[in-house]
């Protein structure tokens, strides 16, 4: 059976299991009745997170990578058509459309939980499921208008095509939807929030390694904070953070200390990186992905790598707002350098690589990755970003100044006019000379001097602590930073593209899945 790739049109589970069209049709048209009890719903909840992620596609559309030409013969078209923002025609576990399909499934999810609990009365004892419902919801739905729009803008948003808003569970085959502007997708999230966030208990999970796999108060906190911060509205991002870190960063750090124990290999310290028992890990997140492959020890899809040379020029071992770097041990957590024939990567353990057997014997199975998408430190450099567009230098400086503490192995204090100094000092990005300090194209009114200095500053600490989890593509998007597109020839720029991302490009908004297209959704304008 070909089935229409409009997900956002079934019930949670409908597919799972379905092998014909003749068994599809000897199957309820929508199960929610058999969520009745409160186990069950909590069940549900498990599944309105993706089972495919963002991550790849997010960081090789960013400026995070480059291209080490096609000697390297390890890439694939997607990754190919994802580096140069073309449209997807490929699938795969990474795919756009395993992104746009698991997030659909997930708000699925979420609605077929949230009908329950209404059909139940919304007794008071399902309202930490109804607040779980509610913001992974709005959560779904973020990063879908992320991916498939333009960034929230007040000045384009209230017309900039957004996504189809899911608030209720669908039971007929085939309803026509329109997509809702990107003004009133963020509008839908921000009521999301409000109403879920307060009906989140912590106490409701079995133990805390289980929270970390669902939307606990710290984790909604900040997620609430990164959807103001996109939205421009400092104060909100500011507060909701506070929330997150519970006015006292602290007690939250990632404890490097216990991590770096671990650092004889790559794969042993990204595992702990993204443990459950790490306090800073807010969310964490499993999806079939090649994630931890790509940023891990291996060859796979090296061709687009975050390799020496933009680590020197550009980021972890380039001239910092903390100083200039040259040591991979400099950090607490030190980036892991693989180099050789058709080889460069520098790499933080972001990511980590598991394998899911589905015939041991056989030794077949799925690529899994596991990743922290919200974080403390998240939390942190956001109220910092927050403050400095209120203009509140010394209190951005405070949690910069933690952010660094806890990163670096030798610790400078930052300054005001440290930071003035370091900016003023550095020329602006080229492809040829490349630095830190990339030009804004934002609708932000940021003054040039010490804010626009304070903001290079926290973006290159957000870029660093980000590295291989996709958000820099976020922020590439929401400053209007313009990429182009560069070969790497050994250990200097070989050649630079014509392809550049300007201000605005269409492809910035990356393109439905095909299928999406064909079953009658209005495709994204090229």
């Amino acid at each position: 059976m070909k089935r229409k790739y409009l997900n956002i049109v079934l019930s949670a589970g409908l597919l799972l299991g379905i092998t014909s069209c003749n068994k599809y049709l000897d199957v309820l048209p929508d199960n929610r009745a058999e969520l009745n009890n409160t186990d069950k719903i909590a069940k549900m909840l498990v599944s309105a997170y993706p089972e495919n992620s963002y991550l790849l596609a997010a960081e090789i559309s960013s400026d995070n990578v480059d291209d080490y030409g096609v000697t390297n013969p390890y890439s694939s078209r997607f990754l190919e058509e994802i580096f140069n923002w073309e449209a997807s025609t490929e699938t795969n576990n990474d795919g756009i459309d395993r992104v746009w399909s698991s997030g659909y499934g997930a708000i699925a999810s979420a609605n077929a939980a949230l009908t329950a609990i209404e059909e139940a009365g919304s007794p008071v004892n399902l309202n930490p499921q109804k607040g779980e419902a509610l913001v992974a919801r709005a959560y779904n739905h973020f990063l879908l208008v992320n991916l498939f729009a333009q960034h929230y803008s007040k000045t384009h948003s209230a017309t900039d095509l957004g996504i189809t808003y899911m608030t209720t569970s669908e039971s007929t085959l085939d309803p026509k939807y329109q997509r809702n502007t990107v003004e009133e997708v963020y509008n839908f999230i921000v009521k999301d929030l409000e109403e879920g966030i307060p009906l989140i208990n912590d106490a409701s999970y079995a133990n805390s390694s289980v929270s970390k796999y669902h939307f606990n108060k710290a984790a909604a906190n900040t997620f609430a904070a990164r959807v103001h911060l996109f939205m421009g509205n400092w104060q909100k991002a500011a507060e909701y953070a506070t929330l997150a870190l519970n006015n006292n960063p602290t007690e939250t750090l990632r404890d490097y200390v216990t991590i770096a124990s671990f650092a004889a290999n790559l794969g042993n310290i990204s595992r702990e990186y993204n443990a459950s028992s790490v306090k800073a890990n807010f969310l964490i997140s499993t999806a079939y992905s090649a994630m931890g492959t790509t940023f891990g020890a291996y060859y796979t899809n090296s061709r687009f790598s975050h390799g020496a040379f933009i680590a020197r020029s550009e980021t972890a071992l380039s001239n910092t707002p903390y100083g200039n770097i040259t040591s991979d041990v400099a950090y607490r957590i030190r980036l892991y350098r693989y180099s050789g024939t058709n080889l460069d990567k520098a790499i933080f353990p972001r990511a980590t690589y598991m394998f899911e057997y589905t015939d041991p014997v056989a030794g077949i199975g799925f690529s899994r990755g596991v990743f922290a998408p919200i974080t403390s430190e998240e939390a942190l450099l956001t109220r910092a970003e927050a403050n400095i567009q209120l203009k509140k230098y010394s209190d951005a400086l405070a949690d910069m100044q933690i952010w660094v503490r806890n990163t670096m192995v030798t610790v400078p204090t930052l300054t005001e006019a440290g930071i003035n100094t370091w900016a003023n000092n550095l020329a602006y990005f080229t492809p040829t000379a490349p630095t830190p300090k990339k030009k804004f194209n934002s609708e932000y009114n940021i003054e040039t001097g010490t804010q626009e200095n304070m903001l290079h500053a926290v973006l290159f600490m957000r870029r660093i602590q980000t590295l291989h989890t996709g958000m820099r593509w976020f922020d590439v998007k929401r400053y209007g930073i313009e990429i182009t597109r560069r070969t790497i020839a050994g250990t200097a720029v070989g050649t630079v593209s014509s392809n550049t991302l300007a201000v605005r490009d269409n492809r910035r908004a990356m393109q439905l899945p095909q299928d999406v297209i064909n079953a009658g959704l209005t495709p994204n304008p090229r």
